[in-house]
């Protein structure tokens, strides 16, 4: 037995080497890749840049394959790499909707109905069977807040200059949207910086006749064209070319056509492209950018159709719910909305908006334990940043877990940008509310206020402080203020209401209630304060 144990020991030994050998071997192959000299006497430059493609490290990437075609010009497997990696730099998701500014909103020349009937146009929705505006704060548009930041969720469709320059707003700016096309144009010039001798190919010497005829070169170059240099005329000229070669039978490059007509603003046309599409094979992009087309021309009872019959030939699809579910959001149907987001869940429970939209709606139903839930799903799931924390407090501190609630605010001031700490002191300011210390929220409203100059809430907020404190006319200045800023909100008109009847400025008080009612006409104390002065004007 000893001889036999010592006989394992000593294989063991060998086998220990060889195991260190190899593994030296392969340390030193893989040091030697490092370095950039000898990267191409190991692997062959192309199979390297495709998997440096494949893992998402384009500008490397870009650079492997510009050294390639400096060697041989003529290179199709380079140029065509390069342009697929230069176009995912810059790339962007035609079908999500895009953000509507007061060049789209002001000059669009499709007619839509001026006075539709309420649930037949996104201007009008349904307002009966949306959660009260004094319950779930509402959107300039007169729709409930989502629960998911998307293009357009928190901006309305404005009809004059004046709204289009006080709503809409992107994420990282106060400024409005100037134009969608604009964003565009500067985001295809920016990319041209990459190149320091210029743009990568001069597209006025192309023979768009001659790519048409061969498809491996023709789809990325249009995709170069589109995407990275915003080039949509060129775009469009290779798109009908190649559709012409197909003989009209190739339903992407239909697609391809409908995406160009539709940066363009010829929204019918795209129409038509979309739906000779859908002739020659029904696939789930056709049927997102043919509702996109519906949303745009403000027919959300036709989009919907379009995703009913996406569902019958893709059932259960999540991105034509998520679709549904949106629009009935957009039209105040919240439980229909609901409904689909559950859905969307069946078929995929780690789709985030989906999650985040019913936290939303549990939270504003008075269900904050549920919300909570979902809301710690998403933070299981990786999302870690300040809006999540700040809704993680907020529906601790509904549940009654205060010692959570502390630890989730601490966490959110951390990870607060310049464009979201005002909301995070606001809310701050209402936990300061709820356990009682005024002087805590005086200080986080203002807080607020001193981060965004246009938070409506926290004047309003700081407003009611301000009178229970004595000071009526800083009362009325940030009642003033708050009116001012955000239009669409009732509260400040009400405030002012009461306090100008408790003054004796009974004229003011009256037309104050009068715009409280017209925003929110049921709400109650409004009315109460309504038929209150009526009577002491029928006394005089």
């Amino acid at each position: 037995m000893l001889f036999m144990f010592s006989l394992s020991i000593t294989n063991f030994v060998v086998i220990c080497h060889h195991f260190l050998s190899i593994t030296t071997r392969i340390t030193t192959i893989t040091f030697h890749t490092c370095l950039g000299g000898r990267i191409f006497e190991i692997m062959d430059p192309l199979f390297m840049a495709n998997s440096l493609f494949r893992r998402r490290r384009l500008d490397e990437c870009v650079q492997v394959c510009t050294e390639l075609l400096e060697k041989n010009p003529r290179d199709q497997a380079a140029w065509s790499l390069k342009l697929r990696a230069l176009t995912e730099q810059t790339y962007i998701d035609e079908v999500e909707y895009d953000e509507e500014g007061m060049a789209e909103v002001l000059m669009d020349e499709n007619a839509i109905a001026q006075v539709a009937r309420p649930g037949t146009s996104l201007a009008r929705p349904v307002t009966g069977s949306t959660t009260s505006q004094g319950v779930r704060p509402h959107s300039h548009a007169g729709r409930p807040v989502s629960g998911f930041a998307r293009p357009g969720t928190q901006s309305g469709r404005p009809s004059t200059m004046e709204q289009a320059l006080q709503t809409p707003r992107t994420a990282h700016t106060a400024r409005p949207v100037t134009s969608a096309s604009g964003r565009y144009t500067r985001l295809g010039t920016a990319s041209m910086v990459t190149e320091p001798g210029g743009p990568f190919i001069d597209v006025s010497k192309l023979n768009f006749a001659k790519y048409a005829n061969r498809p491996s070169l023709a789809k990325p170059l249009f995709m170069y064209l589109f995407h990275h240099e915003n080039d949509v005329k060129n775009a469009l000229a290779l798109a009908a070319a190649a559709t012409e070669v197909a003989k009209f039978s190739d339903w992407w490059w239909k697609v391809q056509l409908g995406k160009c007509y539709f940066r363009l603003g010829l929204i019918r046309d795209a129409e038509k492209q979309f739906k000779s599409a859908l002739g020659n094979g029904e696939f789930v992009d056709v049927f997102l950018y043919l509702a996109k087309v519906y949303v745009k021309l403000d027919q959300p009872n036709t989009a919907m159709d379009v995703f009913k019959k996406g569902l019958e030939r893709f059932p259960g699809n999540a991105h034509l719910l998520t679709g549904m579910a949106r629009i009935h959001e957009a039209l105040g149907e919240q439980e229909e909305s609901v409904s689909h987001y559950k859905q969307v869940l069946l078929t995929d429970n780690t789709n985030i908006e989906a999650i985040a939209s019913l936290a939303t709606h549990h939270f504003y139903d008075d269900q904050p334990e549920i919300a909570l839930k979902l809301y710690r799903r998403l933070l299981q799931m990786g999302v870690y940043n300040t809006e999540l924390f700040v809704n993680l407090g907020l529906c601790s501190f509904y549940a009654q877990q205060y010692d959570v609630t502390v630890n989730c605010f601490q966490r959110a001031l951390s990870l607060a940008s310049d464009d979201t700490i005002a909301d995070v002191w606001y809310n701050i300011g209402h936990f300061a509310l709820g356990i009682g210390d005024n002087g805590l929220a005086y200080q986080c409203f203002k807080l607020a206020v001193t981060h965004d100059n246009n938070h409506v809430e926290a004047y309003n907020n700081l407003g009611v402080l301000e009178w229970h404190n004595g000071r009526k006319e800083q009362a009325i200045s940030c009642f003033k203020s708050s009116k001012e800023v955000g239009p669409h909100c009732y509260e400040p008109h009400y405030n002012n209401a009461v306090l100008m009847e408790k003054m004796g400025d009974i004229q003011t008080s009256y037309q104050s209630v009068k715009r409280s009612m017209e925003i929110f006409p049921d709400h109650f104390d409004s009315k109460q304060l309504f038929r209150k002065i009526r009577e002491r004007f029928e006394a005089i």
